[in-house]
């Protein structure tokens, strides 16, 4: 005999499981509640000049040779109240600061040998908290992405060299004009003094000549009171 049990089982199953989903319109409360904490990463005042994913490298003397710093995003960041640029790369998934340093007059970047889409730098880095000087080795996934990296980087450097040029010539021409007036100065009071001494002279002959002819005017008054 054919029986309709299971069938019945099945739909019991379904409505109950249509009751479990159900919605009751009870709310069940968190037991702990997140606030959100604001994060500075010292980048709030600055502008992103570029930004492309990489992996650095720097240079360790004492085994000489190279050692990976990490993988993750570098910078190029523009102050934007005093528009100095710094370079600036974190890693990806720590935000662990790699590099941190100013792009500074005189520095240069060159396409490191026999790999064109890595290039090397010296800088005075700070990612460790203290000054250090650097050899830095960089690389991106594509040649395009590197000659990026080496005409910003290039740029920078020479914008700095000009203004510190036009600070240099600048500070010169104030020197320069301080050093005139104090000259012109110098020559006044120069050109003072002959006129002091000459009045000088010329009172002195006065009252010298003065004193010759009083000293003769008695001698004659003399000469005359003793004659017979």
């Amino acid at each position: 005999m054919a029986t309709n049990e299971p069938e019945h089982e099945h739909r019991e199953e379904e409505e109950a499981g249509a009751n479990e989903d159900e919605d009751t319109g009870a709310q069940v409360a968190p037991i702990v509640r997140l606030e959100e904490v604001a994060v500075t990463t010292g980048e709030e005042d600055e502008d992103a000049v570029l930004d492309l994913k990489s992996k650095l490298y720097r240079f360790d003397k004492d085994a000489n040779q190279w050692k990976e710093r990490g993988a993750g995003t570098v910078k190029l960041l523009k102050h934007k109240t005093t528009g100095k640029i710094r370079l600036v790369m974190r890693q990806s998934k720590t935000l662990k600061i790699c590099a941190n340093h100013f792009v500074k007059p005189g520095m240069s970047v060159q396409e490191h040998v026999g790999n064109e889409k890595s290039c090397v730098w010296h800088a005075r880095d700070f990612a460790d908290g203290e000054l250090k000087d650097e050899l830095f080795c960089i690389r991106f996934a594509s040649i395009e992405n590197c000659k990026t990296f080496m005409q910003n980087f290039k740029e920078v450097a020479e914008a700095e060299e000009e203004k510190e040029e036009s600070k240099d010539a600048s500070d010169a021409a104030g020197l320069l004009e301080k050093l005139t007036v104090e000259e012109t100065k110098t020559e006044e009071k120069t050109e003072e003094k002959p006129v002091e001494k000459v009045k000088t002279e010329v009172e002195a002959d006065e009252k010298k000549k003065s004193e010759t002819e009083k000293a003769v005017e008695e001698k004659k008054t003399e000469e005359a009171g003793s004659s017979p």
